[in-house]
């Protein structure tokens, strides 16, 4: 296959990310912490091949992820855990919702509510007193 055919490749293991919802990248722009600006430029890697992020991902249609050494979400503050284990978790969701629909929105919708008010410089809604 010619490399303008090729998807993203993985920078960690260098097999192409074939869908969204295998996306490191993807998930890390979603949740609000990757730049808009370098979506395009960031390289890409499989969900798996983030262990780090990957073991908080807690969601029946992905395999858990065990992390060994100082970034085991074992060994870290419990309320970090949970707020990550969440956030994270409700990426990969969404983009098992983009993967569902074909990608065919605007990826500038791609992102959680959060994500989209911090990337145009608005206030959290998830924050904003009732």
């Amino acid at each position: 296959m010619a490399q303008c055919e090729q998807g993203y490749l993985c920078d960690v293991c260098g097999e192409e990310v074939a869908g969204i919802d295998n996306s490191d990248l993807y998930l890390r722009y979603v949740i609000g912490e990757l730049d808009p600006e370098v979506l395009h430029t960031t390289p890409e890697r499989h969900l798996r091949c983030n262990p780090v992020v990957a073991q908080f991902i807690d969601h029946p249609d992905f395999e858990a992820v065990e992390v060994e050494g100082m970034f085991d979400c074992r060994t870290l503050d419990e309320a970090f855990v949970n707020e990550r284990r969440t956030l994270i978790s409700r990426g990969f969701e969404r983009l098992l919702q983009i993967a569902a629909t074909g990608g065919d929105r605007d990826v500038t919708q791609y992102p959680l509510p959060e994500a989209i008010a911090k990337y145009r410089g608005e206030e959290d809604p998830s924050e904003r007193e009732a």
